[in-house]
């Protein structure tokens, strides 16, 4: 069987983890899946609308993290997998799923990868990706008003209320468990060049 090699981006909100990861993934091409924590959210479908939307995002018990592994697992197993696809302006699970096949680099990249034990000792590789807060923000207002529907009100209390509280409690501290710290994500062009050139080589 092919070995296979994990790669974990994690980082805060806006840090360009995601950008790295899609970076990455679009240079290897075929030989490289993409999972994105966010894709495990609960699907919470029982509770309303307005309810959903109250709800804290950015604590670990949002998401299924147990089904993140289990799918990591098949994908190093050369399993097939079928991911969920979740709706941020529904707050909920669709019910579709994605079929992902296996590759030989796995990467996954999300907020709260590396706070969870089991999540970071099935990673070969972890990258945190540290970019100012200022930076972190404008990018999440974009983005949520741009691409999720958002109010810019909205926007702000949530981050005031849970991203940066959750931020200081969980992400923040779990830069400890990297083995490379980076600046900008993939906005650092000579970083996702180097890693990707390190992937590579592996692929030879």
């Amino acid at each position: 069987m092919e070995k296979r090699i994990v790669l974990g981006i994690a980082g805060g909100t806006g840090s360009g983890k995601t950008t790295l990861a899609k970076g990455i993934k679009n240079a290897l091409g075929d030989n490289a899946v993409l999972l994105c924590h966010d894709f495990y959210y609960l699907k919470n479908e029982h509770m309303p609308y307005e309810e959903r939307c109250k709800l804290n995002y950015d604590h670990p018990d949002s998401l299924e993290t147990e089904l993140l592994i289990e799918h990591i697992k098949k994908l190093k197993n050369n399993e097939n997998i079928e991911r969920p696809v979740y709706s941020f302006v529904t707050h909920t699970r669709l019910e579709e799923t994605i079929t992902v096949k296996p590759a030989q680099v796995i990467i996954v990249e999300g907020v709260l990868l590396f706070e969870n034990p089991e999540l970071r000792n099935i990673m070969d590789i972890k990258v945190y990706v540290d970019t100012d807060p200022d930076i972190r923000l404008a990018r999440r207002i974009r983005r949520d008003v741009h691409e999720r529907g958002r109010s810019l009100d909205s926007v702000l209390d949530q981050y005031t209320s849970t991203v940066k509280p959750m931020h200081d409690q969980f992400v923040e501290h779990s830069r400890r468990y990297a083995d490379v710290i980076i600046p900008e994500g993939g906005y650092n062009q000579v970083v996702l060049s180097m890693i990707t050139d390190r992937l590579k080589s592996f692929l030879c």
